[in-house]
């Protein structure tokens, strides 16, 4: 703690001089190296030091005035080499003193990546940090959403091409599927993962793990186990759970949700879905194509309303073409379960009906995990679905507490929380000179199908309902080389831009790697790229990406009539 000391005086005195510098180091290989360069850096008169030797750097604080010439003498004298330095983000305006009442700057209530983004940049911010988890370290995506269903849909994937591969001359066969053996693969890999993406980060950072419940007491203090803590700020990160419907009868019979199917060990014969998101077609095209027979429920009259009708047919084909039932404007009766079929009652267009399967999985929404937080006893206000409400910059109404996650009820992606999360921790600790508000404006959405969907930005409708006059490019894949040379042609590229301006307003993709090539129509929307910008870059040719391209030729040509790499 003698780092905290030290720069627990300094931060008494006149801070308007200090800065952030992040110095470039070879030679460092261990923990040892990571100390002796730490030392280097308080001789030559810097504090807050945090070196880390496998990424050879150190991040330090320090006055205007600080010898950059002493700090590489010092750092030589111990061995080590200093490559660069540079000066991060300008001046830092401290926004909390630290006292003896407190026992943390900042605790964040969770471990998923919301929860651990926060807690580096706190860290890097020279905050004492605690992290409170009450069951395992690592959150949603690590341990039962992102990496655990990536994995499986890749196997299914490869799975389905070996039976229906799209080359006559190669000769591919399926065997049987062994869940028990991928499960276990999925595990191993989400083992290593938490290890080495969360566990051992704890360490790392100098975070101080309390393992346990949390709750509020008051204002600023919450009760752990027998543990009473203080803090001059909080974060919760607590992520979200699987909404469960309020169908009669749903408590009575046994049902998947998206955590529990992938632990599944034998193929259902038939599984019943009752949602059609995001998570109801990766599973159930997953399943599909285990063997199961597949039927996709929703309440709504719409196949992914949020899409463009171009997107909403592709996609309803692609789920006929499988072989997926799906049932549209379903209301729910009941359900009950009878030596292991389950029975759903429902109506459609007024007509009653059964169906009848050996697996119910519901991916019906998520809700937040604050039932156990007493937000109430902190003054903080809840929104209609247990959400903490909060303002753009994060905090909700008791000015001590941010917010981050899932637990939002904002999107849900990883990349998102993370965003928040480092967000949170900059504008609760003063590591801007002032509070930021968060931009979700422009936030890419990728649905691991096959062929998989991606989106930027707005859709068509999105932007006629805000009153914008746009023009629409729709490029078939079958205008693509890339496609054409997969021999899978099966989607589109759109785009949509103002009529007058031509700027890119927003992106829908159907095709292989769609979640790749989201990304370059991801800064043409953030950064009010044009028409013109995309058509007059060069592009890579029989690549996925040349798409965007072709799509934007597409608002003024007919691409089917260019020679091949012709734009």
């Amino acid at each position: 703690m003698k780092q905290y000391t030290e720069f627990n005086q300094r931060r008494g005195m006149e801070m308007s001089g200090v800065m952030r510098y992040l110095m470039e180091i070879r030679g460092m290989t261990c923990t040892d190296c990571k100390n002796h360069v730490e030392a280097a850096l308080d001789k030559a008169g810097a504090w807050n030091i945090k070196a880390n030797f496998r990424r050879g750097e150190a991040l330090f604080a320090a006055t205007r005035d600080f010898s950059f010439d002493a700090a590489r003498r010092t750092i030589a004298e111990a061995g080590y080499h200093v490559v660069g330095m540079q000066e991060l983000e300008g001046e830092i305006e401290w926004a909390v003193t630290q006292d003896a009442s407190s026992d943390y700057d900042w605790v964040v209530i969770g471990s998923g990546s919301a929860a651990f983004s926060s807690a580096i940049e706190a860290r890097r911010l020279g905050a004492r940090v605690a992290m409170v988890e009450r069951g395992t370290i690592g959150g949603t995506c690590v341990n039962v959403g992102c990496v655990p269903s990536k994995t499986m849909l890749r196997a299914a994937d490869l799975y389905h091409l070996a039976g229906n591969n799209p080359f006559p001359s190669l000769h591919t066969s399926q065997g049987s599927v062994d869940l028990v053996a991928l499960v276990s693969q999925k595990n191993e890999l989400i083992e290593t993962l938490r290890q080495q993406k969360y566990e051992d980060l704890i360490a790392e950072y100098e975070i101080d793990l309390v393992q346990g419940e949390a709750h509020f007491v008051d204002d600023r203090r919450i009760q752990v186990g027998d543990r009473l803590i203080t803090s001059g700020h909080y974060l919760i990160a607590t992520g979200a759970r699987p909404r469960i419907p309020d169908i009669v009868g749903i408590d009575q019979v046994n049902y998947l949700t998206s955590t529990s199917a992938l632990d599944l060990m034998t193929v259902p014969e038939h599984l019943i879905v009752v949602g059609s998101g995001y998570i109801a077609l990766e599973l159930g095209q997953l399943f599909r194509r285990w063997g199961s027979r597949v039927t996709l429920i929703q309440r709504g009259s719409v196949l992914m309303p949020g899409y463009d009708v171009e997107i909403r047919q592709v996609m309803g084909e692609m789920l006929a073409d499988a072989g997926i039932e799906v049932v549209l404007g379903a209301g729910y009766q009941h359900v009950d379960q009878i030596d292991g079929l389950t029975s759903l009652y429902i109506t459609v267009k007024g007509q009653a009906r059964v169906i009848k399967g050996d697996a119910l999985l519901i991916a019906a929404g998520r809700d937040p995990n604050t039932e156990a937080l007493n937000l109430a006893a902190a003054g903080i206000n809840i929104g209609p679905g247990g959400e903490p409400l909060h303002d753009a910059t994060l905090q909700t109404t008791n000015p001590r507490v941010y917010v981050a996650g899932d637990v939002t009820l904002g999107p849900q992606f990883v990349y998102v929380a993370a965003y928040e999360g480092k967000t949170a921790a900059q504008n609760a600790l003063g590591g801007v000179k002032a509070p930021r508000p968060i931009d979700l404006s422009v936030v890419p959405a990728v649905t691991f199908t096959q062929p998989s969907l991606a989106s930027v930005g707005l859709s068509e409708e999105q932007a006629e309902q805000e009153g914008i006059m746009v023009k629409t490019s729709v490029l078939p894949l079958d205008a693509l080389a890339r496609a054409l040379a997969n021999r899978e042609t099966r989607g589109l590229i759109k785009l949509v831009a103002e009529r007058d301006t031509g700027r890119i307003r927003g992106a829908q993709i159907v095709a292989d790697n769609a979640g790749d090539v989201i990304y370059a129509a991801t800064l043409a929307v953030k950064f009010k790229m044009t028409i013109n910008d995309l058509t007059d870059t060069l592009a890579p040719y029989l690549t996925m990406a040349e798409g965007i391209k072709l799509a934007a030729l597409t608002f003024d040509q007919d691409v089917h009539k260019l020679s091949c790499c012709a734009g």
